[in-house]
């Protein structure tokens, strides 16, 4: 005996089972556990691993008692079935009953083997392998996961959602008993194809399951009433693009466990799909839907259309690296009250500046003056929000989004700059989505979830009243083309939402958020070419809402707002950004209700010219009858009254009505008085040329190359020099016309009365 165990073992241990391992296919599932994507193995296989307790009981009553009654007590092989079956074969010469035991069936699935003697032998002694190695779970397993049910599927799992489209968990009796005999004869019973048959086999189960009293005759008799309907055989294909980007992450992991939700996903992929279907070839669209609470991923478009080539479909979109466009405002601005430059109604100048070499516009070309930070964040001015860059500094700025998470990729050696705010960098939708829900979660940044077992990682990007500040702004902008009074809203939530479009139509952008949701949407070409006539507000916004709407809302979710303890509504005044002053209320020159930090009211900024006195209070002595300024010394005999006033920074005064630009004048001086400091305080500034330019003749034309300059920040004559020389004079901001006949370099200065002046330097070539 000992002999005989010794040869056994050492047999066992020469010649193990062929067990399978869990490398190749790999099903990555929906937060339900849908599955989303699966992908075969080598051989092409489709399986889903499940374990004994992902599987309806229905099915297990129905596989070992119609197969193998006796699996929990034999030892791999049932010698009385085997006595039986080779009975019946004797007497009458064919096959009346297998005797194949659970175990024999899953020795023959890990090694096939011919049905002859021999090979029915050494499926005898694989099975009494299992068993001594394995536990009857084990071997359980083994057969859930790799019986064969017809083509390439394997396994009950991928089976039930082939064929019926829901996981194994929730078979009826009736599936339980079609998918427990469907591994007998998976080719001749595949109920897509032969659903007849396969209703025959069925109901043969259903009967021994009366018969053996495990199911009762009113649930077979139910079960028996169920028609055998099976899908189409077909792999799911859903959420390609993050499926295939998580089973990169988890190599070998054959289950992954997503946060999707399915129905959602299905429904947006449709939504996409016909929302862009007439935009312009090779065009695709990247969505990202985000529940704020956990950062969780509930919605991944990755591209238009994954299988197609010509919109480059396989690239994911979601974290490819593209120009933001302006969607970067929103954190300038947030992270500028933060510093205590401005609040939501800080007076800033849209205005053609130039920043040293660099010139920005509008992404319309006019210009609006005098507009308040609320303002120039719903319009998308451009020209503000490089200014504000410049103070804030467009180094510190990259660092704070870098230090949350939102990373801007510049070329290599390339140093952060003020064309960042307006697109002049690259991030990715899925770090904008992380970051902008900072405005719905008090400021906090997250990276975004797309495992329920991914860490949560959150950093501080702006304080909460910042947050608050910057999203009350954005959900105040309203919908574009579409009248408040028109719909009736009520029960859905507000949405801040910011849009971008890249230089050259290549990016069209749309971020929007509530309580509970960020969506990202992103539309363009994967090459980069531009999409003419595509931007954010009309080829992306739209969608944006689409989505926002159809996403389930909480009670709650659409309730007011209340004012946290670190903001203050505030009223403050124009141009000084500060409280009216009771005493002094010819300084208030426009009421404003401001949203601000509490303790923190920062006046208006200083202009950013070293010569200019910027917006400020400024108090002379005039003469109470004639309005002239006195200087300390003057020779005539005036009676003096004391005058204050506000100075509007130099660069609105093109857009200022007549009134208010003759109150926030400096009173001119009395002819008898001597010159004082408030001479040099008038700001002038050339407007239609940079520094260092360089102008030609229009080709192909004998006309001379021509200069049509203004001065601005005086009311009063101009005076223009040429080198030197005396070239023309001008009133207030009209302009200045100057043709250049022979090349070469010229300096051209504005001087004014008060004896404010600007020069520039232009060179004309031939």
């Amino acid at each position: 005996m000992a002999l005989v165990l010794g040869g056994l073992w050492l047999a066992d241990r020469l010649f193990p089972p062929p067990l399978p391992e869990g490398g190749g296919a790999t099903v990555v599932l929906a937060a339900d556990g849908q599955p989303l994507r699966a992908f075969a193995d080598a051989d092409g296989v489709w399986r889903y691993p499940v374990t004994i307790d992902q599987v309806s009981p229905a099915y297990l009553e129905a596989l070992v008692n119609y197969e193998d009654r006796w699996f929990r007590w034999h030892r791999g092989v049932n010698p009385v079935a085997m006595l039986r079956a080779g009975w019946q074969w004797a007497r009458h010469g064919d096959v009346i009953s297998g005797g194949s035991t659970l175990t024999m069936q899953v020795a023959r699935i890990i090694e096939p083997h011919p049905r002859t003697v021999f090979g029915k032998a050494r499926q005898m002694l694989r099975a009494l392998q299992l068993e001594w190695r394995l536990s009857k779970d084990q071997i359980l397993t083994i057969y859930l996961n790799h019986a064969p049910f017809g083509g390439t599927v394997e396994g009950v799992e991928a089976a039930s959602w082939a064929y019926l489209g829901k996981p194994a968990r929730q078979l009826s009796q009736a599936e339980a008993a079609l998918l427990a005999v469907l591994p007998q004869a998976p080719s001749r019973l595949r109920p897509d194809r032969a659903p007849d048959a396969a209703r025959v086999a069925r109901d043969k189960v259903l009967a021994r399951m009366q018969a053996l009293g495990v199911w009762s005759a009113e649930d077979v008799a139910d079960a028996r009433i169920e028609a055998v309907v099976a899908r189409r055989l077909q792999p799911p294909l859903s959420a390609a693009l993050l499926a295939q980007r998580l089973r990169a992450a988890a190599p070998g992991e054959a289950r992954i466990t997503s946060t999707i939700d399915a129905d959602l996903q299905r429904a947006l992929e449709e939504r996409v799909t016909a929302y862009f279907a007439r935009l312009p070839e090779r065009t695709s669209a990247a969505l990202l839907v985000v529940d704020n609470e956990t950062m969780t991923a509930r919605a991944y478009v990755g591209s238009l259309a994954f299988a197609d080539p010509t919109s480059l479909g396989h690239v994911d979109m979601v974290r490819a690296t593209r120009s933001p466009g302006s969607t970067l405002k929103p954190f300038l601005y947030a992270l500028a009250i933060d510093d205590g430059l401005v609040h939501s109604e800080s007076l800033l100048v849209d205005a053609p500046q130039s920043f040293g070499d660099y010139r920005p516009v509008n992404f319309d070309p006019s210009f609006n003056g005098p507009v308040s930070v609320a303002d120039a964040l719903r319009l998308s001015l451009n020209v503000p929000a490089v200014d504000l860059l410049d103070r804030l500094g467009p180094a510190r700025f990259t660092a704070r989004l870098a230090h949350a998470g939102l990373s801007l990729r510049l070329p290599r050696g390339a140093k952060p700059n003020l064309a960042i705010i307006l697109g002049g960098t690259g991030t990715r939708l899925e770090e904008l989505v992380g970051a902008f829900a900072a405005f719905n979660r008090d400021g906090l940044a997250a990276n975004v979830r797309y495992r329920a077992d991914a860490p949560l990682q959150e950093r501080r990007l702006m304080s909460p009243g910042a947050a608050w500040i910057v999203r009350e702004i954005l959900e105040q902008h309203g919908r574009p083309g579409q009248r408040e009074d028109v719909f009736d809203r009520t029960g859905r939530p507000p949405v801040a939402w910011k849009t971008g479009t890249s230089f050259g139509f290549r990016d069209a952008w749309a971020l929007g958020g509530t309580r509970r949701w960020t969506v990202g949407v992103w539309v363009g070409r994967p090459d980069g070419t531009p999409l003419p006539g595509q931007y954010g507000a009309i080829t992306a916004l739209p969608l944006l809402f689409e989505v926002i709407d159809s996403l389930p809302v909480r009670p709650g979710d659409a309730g007011a707002r209340t004012l946290p303890d670190s903001v203050q509504r505030v009223e403050i005044c124009w141009p000084l950004g500060l409280p009216p002053d009771p005493h002094a209320p010819q300084l208030c020159r426009q009421k404003r209700q401001a949203l601000a930090l509490a303790g923190m009211l920062p006046p208006t900024l200083p202009e950013r010219e070293t010569r200019a006195w910027g917006a400020g209070r400024l108090a002379v002595d005039v003469d109470a009858a004639s309005g002239e300024r006195l200087s300390a010394t003057c020779t005539g005999e005036h009676r003096r009254r004391r005058h204050e006033f506000a100075r509007w920074p130099s660069l609105a005064y093109p857009w200022l009505p007549l009134a208010e630009r003759r109150a926030a004048a400096i009173p001119p001086l009395a002819a008898d008085c001597a010159a004082d400091s408030f001479a040099a305080m008038e700001t002038l500034r050339i407007d239609g040329l940079g520094p260092r330019s360089r102008i030609a003749r229009p080709p192909n034309s004998d006309r001379a190359a021509t200069l049509r300059l203004r001065a601005l920040g005086t009311p009063g004559r101009v005076r223009w020099l040429v080198n030197g020389r005396l070239a023309g004079e001008t009133v207030g901001s009209r302009h200045w016309t100057r043709a250049f006949a022979e090349p070469g370099g010229f300096r051209i200065t504005a001087l004014a009365e008060s004896g404010a002046w600007d020069e520039v330097e232009v060179e004309v070539l031939r």
